[in-house]
């Protein structure tokens, strides 16, 4: 038999090449109850991984980088799945409607391209931590953590205060009190500490580096989408 990933002969029931089982079983329910029980596992899934990230972010981050990438959701998959879900929780409960509005501007290319990153969280987040990253390469050059490293790094802390926002979402969509401003200063203390903890944990310095990262990396972001909504706005208009 020939393996049907990689083309190896296979003589047992997995390939010794790729590790691709021989035969696959057929898709069911079991299948699926599988596949949700391990997404879940509270030992290697995402509700283990959103805990050791509360509880420990930088140490389990900083594991995941240079020893052990089982036990933590892949970053990428975890960031795209926890702005899903804020996302999903924003649009039920309406919760941005109220402080989002581009009364006037509807037609303008800045203004539709924020629209479409505010309905892809997951996308902006990545798109933003490249910004954040590259300010934390600058400040903190001397720790030797790659640019990559550190956008991994940004995946983690950036998934676990889309989940800080989410559930100040419910809160505020089931009791109706207005929460946004309060979730924003809880989820920037989170990011601050997090990533100011990766590097090293006793220097205070750090932290307000971390912010200034943050902040310098979402100004960038937004000038930048604005520069390329201007000039979309320009050529239309010529």
């Amino acid at each position: 038999m020939t393996c049907k990933n990689c083309t190896n002969e296979v003589n047992h029931n997995f390939c010794p090449n790729c590790g691709q089982p021989s035969k696959l079983k057929r898709i069911d329910g079991h299948y699926i109850a599988q596949e949700i029980e391990h997404v879940l596992h509270f030992e290697r899934g995402i509700l283990f991984t959103v805990k050791e990230l509360i509880i420990n972010p930088e140490q389990n981050i900083r594991n995941y980088i240079s020893e052990n990438r089982s036990r933590l959701v892949k970053p990428v998959i975890f960031i795209i799945l926890t702005s899903l879900i804020y996302t999903l929780i924003s649009h039920f409960f309406h919760i941005e409607d109220e402080y989002i509005k581009y009364e006037g501007m509807e037609k303008s290319a800045f203004v539709n391209i924020l629209g479409w990153l505010q309905a892809n969280y997951g996308y902006m987040n990545i798109l933003t931590g490249i910004f954040i990253a590259f300010w934390l390469k600058i400040f903190f050059k001397k720790y030797d953590y790659n640019f990559f490293e550190l956008l991994i790094m940004l995946c983690f802390v950036l998934g676990i205060s889309m989940l800080i926002f989410a559930f100040f979402a419910i809160i505020e969509g089931i009791l109706h009190i207005k929460l946004l401003n309060i979730t924003g200063i809880i989820g920037v203390i989170y990011l601050t500490s997090a990533t100011a903890n990766f590097f090293e944990k006793n220097k205070p310095v750090n932290y307000f580096k971390a912010l200034y990262c943050y902040l310098l990396g979402m100004i960038t972001f937004f000038v930048l989408t604005l520069a390329v909504g201007i000039t979309i706005d320009i050529i239309i208009k010529h």
